[in-house]
């Protein structure tokens, strides 16, 4: 009877915790019933998806209510299940997480993304109320992105693309690293399938190359160990595809110049014993300046400690070495779970509570619900971005997502701060209210009593939503009278790009409906609500015209400055970066770090649904490898260079070369000689030893364009000993 979930029963009798296992049984016995007759799109019975969810809920070691709540948690939706029921027979508790879980009810929304926003708001609602409800959802999301692969493409793409921007940075934030680094790399090989294969295969030639090395510089590092008394545990790792991708594509980094490609893991005992491990892998290797980072004494704010440092082995590869408690460990692994009160019960509610006041203040910070853009720029900003860490005068850390002003540090510490703030200091020096503090400066406020409040303008400068709202707040209460003013003046100026002549009337009745359908009662509420910035003008843009048109008809008098061989009504293509993409507009451009396609080569682009056009020289064999399969078909676009705008940039494009030569004393003089009197950048440059005196050299230098490389190919083949110059790929 309870053969599908066995492996689950087993899991949870080894952990030694007190499970009620009878409970588990009728939970699964209850999902069972429920979904017997469905099936998921890969003909497997769909009672496989709640197992699954549950087994790895278990293995975050939550409590029975959780692995309970993970069976049960689409039985609301897909059986049309009273959650009363589920009360009743399963406790309140149980039915609290199964109602989170489950997916906001199909409402009339006036947009798929405004419906997207409201079921994000109602997850963080939830978490709110209890966080366990997030620990399920992402487990539930892991097994939905292991068994995409079922999914029709289109499916496919919107489901990695959410994850992506959505559930793995959330994991990030509660420090679930193992869920977020899983739900990374998945998530990747759907949206861009031909730049995680590129990346995947340099990653397998890199560690084919160096196979041994890891193991060697363990065993080195093992014998020091015991040789001082350390207790440890010692494990190494390569980095992820995902990683490695994004520090090549959105760091603009070369894959050799990815430090902590290989990284070794020591776990001890005590704190103590952490830095004596430091100071013994400092005495044995060689430590990289800057790549030193203690995360001990100063913890992110997703609980991570660790110490880190990058050093060069005995063979010269660099690599990372993180030392950390058996604590740390857990907490590294997963994240705030490792320390949930229903897991251990060794932190307080309070404690906790405190350790997750972000996801309060995504709650606080909603003064306007109408606006889904700023709530996804919001999520984007305040908690799916990197942090910047400052301190105060006194000593006191202030965490600030990144590129975050002195404004918004202002308002992290007080409101009343930063409606006071009439200038600030870093590092004792004055600095402007829009300067971005870096890592570890000491921020000084000041402030005056005589400080007539914040400025409009500051709206425009400052990046966290908290900073914002309290600005906002402060307009609210503060200039009702001058808010009206300003909301009137900005809704005249949008009422002049129509055109068209329109009546006082006319204007009370479009505005009177507008405010009506966004749920604000009267029209001073409403010109208020847009003077403060509550509601922005280009938010509501297309409800004003659209109401517009239906009041005033499109045969009232037009105004004489109106001239309609302006208008454009369709883009047909757009200039990014210097290429031109056919049916594409606004898009992000990369140059594939396959093929390094310059000016003047025949290219393409391929949709890469998230991370914007990847363009490819045609004959590239990523491109001939792929082209050809159906699945690809739709994300093929065509591609090709605006020279005129190329020759205005004036901008460098990487190239590669491979020069195959004799060796000689002279060679790399000689080779390095012509690229100065060209004045050629020289941006990498390594060497093959090959036998027989033969040798290759390979360059990544700047070119302008496909002619500029063919002048500088010419003039190197001129080098004595060189006989043959290739093409080659950074």
């Amino acid at each position: 009877m309870y053969s599908d979930i066995q492996k689950l029963i087993t899991m949870l009798e080894k952990t030694n915790k007190h499970y009620d296992i009878e409970k588990i049984k009728k939970a699964y016995l209850w999902a069972k019933k429920l979904h017997e007759g469905q099936f998921r799109q890969s003909g497997e019975p769909f009672v496989s998806h709640p197992i699954a969810v549950a087994e790895i809920v278990a293995k975050l070691e939550l409590d029975t209510d959780s692995i309970c709540a993970a069976l049960l948690h689409d039985t609301v939706e897909d059986c049309e299940f009273d959650l009363k029921v589920i009360e009743k027979e399963f406790g309140g508790e149980t039915a609290l997480l199964v109602d989170g879980l489950t997916k906001l009810v199909r409402i009339p929304f006036e947009d798929k993304e405004e419906e997207h926003m409201e079921n994000l708001r109602k997850m963080f609602l939830a978490m709110s109320k209890d966080i366990r409800v997030i620990f399920i959802k992402l487990c539930d999301r892991l097994h939905n992105m292991r068994t995409l692969s079922a999914k029709p493409p289109k499916k496919q793409r919107v489901t990695a693309l959410e994850t992506m921007y959505v559930y793995a940075p959330l994991a990030h934030r509660l420090g679930m690293q193992k869920i977020n680094h899983e739900l990374e790399n998945i998530s990747l090989a759907y949206l861009d399938p031909i730049g995680y294969d590129e990346v995947k295969e340099s990653i397998q030639k890199k560690y084919g190359q160096n196979k041994d090395f890891l193991d060697r510089a363990r065993n080195y590092i093992a014998e020091k160990l015991t040789e001082n008394g350390i207790k440890f545990t010692l494990d190494g790792r390569v980095k992820s595809v995902y990683s490695t991708y994004k520090k090549m594509f959105e760091h603009n980094k070369q894959f050799d110049e990815i430090y902590d490609f290989y990284a070794l893991r020591v776990i001890v005992d005590t704190e103590l014993e952490c830095y004596t491990v430091l100071g013994i892998i400092h005495d044995m290797f060689k430590s990289i300046p800057g790549r030193f980072k203690d995360y001990i004494s100063t913890p992110k704010p997703n609980l991570y400690r660790s110490l880190h440092t990058t050093v060069i082995g005995r063979d010269g590869v660099p690599f990372e070495v993180q030392i950390r408690t058996w604590e740390m460990h857990q907490v590294a692994e997963y994240g705030i779970a490792a320390h949930w009160k229903y897991k251990t019960g060794e932190k307080s509610k309070e404690e906790i509570d405190e350790k997750l006041n972000w996801i309060a203040k995504i709650i606080e910070s909603q003064d306007y619900s109408g606006d889904s853009n700023e709530f996804m720029d919001m999520l984007k900003v305040d908690i799916f971005h990197d942090e910047t860490f400052v301190f105060t005068p006194k000593g006191d850390l202030i965490t600030l997502p990144y590129g975050s002003t002195v404004i918004d540090f202002a308002y992290a510490i007080h409101s009343a701060i930063g409606n006071k703030m009439v200038g600030a200091k870093i590092n004792g020096s004055i600095v402007p209210i829009d300067r971005v503090p870096k890592n570890g400066e000491i921020v000084e406020i000041l402030t005056s009593s005589g400080a007539k409040g914040p400025s409009r303008d500051w709206l425009n400068i400052v990046k966290t939503s908290e900073a914002r709202t309290k600005i906002r707040q402060w307009f609210k209460k503060e200039r009702k009278a001058e808010n009206i003013i300003v909301g009137k003046t900005e809704i005249e100026k949008e009422f002049r790009k129509y055109e068209r002549y329109y009546t006082d009337a006319q204007r009370d009745e479009i505005l009177t409906n507008v405010s009506s359908r966004l749920g604000v009662q009267t029209l001073d509420d409403f010109y208020n609500v847009i003077g403060y910035g509550g509601l922005s003008i280009s938010k509501i843009s297309v409800k004003l015209r659209d109401e517009f048109d239906r009041v005033v008809k499109a045969d009232a008098p037009a105004n004489e400055k109106f001239d309609i061989s302006k208008v454009t009504t369709h883009k047909v293509r757009k200039n990014t970066g210097g290429v031109i993409v056919d049916g594409i507009d606004d898009c992000q451009v990369k140059f594939s770090k396959c093929c390094n396609p310059l000016p003047g080569d025949s290219i393409i682009g391929f949709i890469t649904k998230g991370y914007g056009i990847s363009i490819h020289k045609r004959d590239c064999p990523n491109v001939e490898n792929n082209i050809i399969k159906e699945e690809y078909n739709d994300r093929w676009v065509s591609a090709y260079w605006d020279m005129p705008s190329m020759t205005q940039d004036g901008g460098l494009f990487e190239a590669g070369l491979k020069i195959f030569a004799t060796n000689s004393i002279t060679l790399l003089a000689d080779i390095t000689t012509v690229l100065a009197e060209m004045k050629v950048t020289l941006m990498q440059i390594n060497t093959q030893a090959k036998p027989n005196d033969e040798i290759i050299i390979n360059l990544v230098i700047g070119c302008k364009n496909l002619d500029h490389y063919k002048s500088i190919v010419s003039r190197l083949k001129t080098v004595k000993s060189v006989s043959d110059i290739v093409r080659g790929y950074t």
